[in-house]
């Protein structure tokens, strides 16, 4: 008989269920409480009249375990610092979607050499989150692969439904079933109502084919997640962080019935994909909030401890100690100086 599918399908490598990895690395009742604790105050930072600005911070992906948990650590003392003000998230990124190809993350190929060990990824980035929650450290990270969840989610304070996939059924689906609260960004031609419209899809009940805990392929029935919001990160037309974009904002979260809360994203189109410059962005969203603006929740921003990226892929030995290899960031003294500026310049909001 004539082969009619996987034609294109070279190999099929058997991974452990989602209930053998989360047995195989349990989180521990002290970490299960710091998350459901840390949702509740990131709801309330985005919902209610909690003052405390959200800043999502960190390394664009995770490729370096030993420099990722170096970062964590500093993090977490500054975090500790400003914590009556701001309300600090490590950027835990494991996935990465690309425009075109390129390294995926860590979860897809841990070992940077192409080998794409799925399995050693996701026993890596479930034992590296273990680690930042640990230091007292609330956690962040896109969701990307709709199968993923089921393996990490249990670990994740706040997830982010990125710019390509914010228009996909696929990612509101699965957003609809989350149990944290998540950020959609906006289309990558710049387009806020494509956001709105995920938050809304993401709110109701929906069933689609997934995989249970036990690997078993599934209808997931989902009651919808109504702690979705607005992220802006500019698009082809340029950066949406400005007054007028913040006033067009909320005026169509205003139409569609939604609560105008909305995070800016200082990195990628909003600050022209120089790096350098999200401390710009930032200023300039500071003066909104000095200015009277209640809407603007917090920012995200791209940082690591070392400046910039180096190209990739290369050998793994010649890589250099703290800086990305997707994203370029901002480095940890401009980091550091950073969160202390916006911390001061908070102040007034609680006076």
């Amino acid at each position: 008989m004539q082969r009619t599918s996987d034609i294109n399908v070279v190999e099929t490598r058997a991974l452990p269920s989602p209930a053998a990895l989360l047995a195989e690395l349990p989180k521990s009742e002290s970490q299960a409480e710091f998350v459901t604790r840390t949702r509740q105050d990131i709801h309330r930072v985005i919902f209610t009249d909690d003052r405390r600005f959200l800043l999502i911070i960190g390394p664009c992906s995770i490729h370096d375990l030993d420099a990722g948990r170096d970062y964590a650590r500093r993090l977490a003392a500054l975090a500790r610092e400003v914590s009556d003000r701001v309300m600090i998230v490590m950027r835990v990124y494991f996935e990465k979607p690309r425009t075109t190809v390129g390294w995926k993350g860590l979860i897809m190929d841990p070992h940077l050499d192409g080998s794409h060990d799925i399995a050693a990824g996701l026993r890596l980035a479930r034992s590296f989150l273990r680690d930042v929650l640990d230091l007292g450290l609330p956690t962040a990270t896109e969701l990307l692969d709709p199968i993923t969840p089921q393996y990490i989610a249990d670990l994740i304070c706040w997830s982010a439904i990125g710019a390509r996939t914010a228009e996909s059924q696929t990612h509101r689906q699965m957003a609809s079933g989350l149990s944290m609260p998540l950020g959609f960004k906006n289309g990558t031609d710049g387009s806020i109502a494509t956001a709105i419209n995920a938050i809304k899809a993401a709110a109701q009940p929906h069933t689609f084919l997934g995989i249970n805990l036990d690997g078993s392929a599934s209808a997931i029935v989902t009651r919808g997640n109504p702690a979705c919001h607005v992220v802006l990160r500019g698009g082809a037309t340029g950066p949406n962080y400005s007054p007028a974009h913040i006033a067009q904002t909320e005026a169509l979260l205003t139409k569609a019935g939604l609560l105008k809360s909305i995070l800016v994203d200082c990195s990628h189109d909003n600050s022209a994909k120089q790096p350098e410059r999200q401390p710009e962005v930032t200023r300039e969203i500071l003066a909104q909030i000095a200015a009277g603006n209640t809407s603007i929740i917090g920012a995200m921003i791209e940082s690591n401890l070392g400046a910039g990226s180096q190209p990739f892929p290369q050998p793994k030995d010649k890589l250099k100690y703290g800086i990305s290899i997707t994203d370029a960031c901002i480095d940890w003294p401009t980091t550091e100086s950073l969160v202390r500026e916006l911390h001061t310049a908070l102040a007034p909001r609680f006076a």
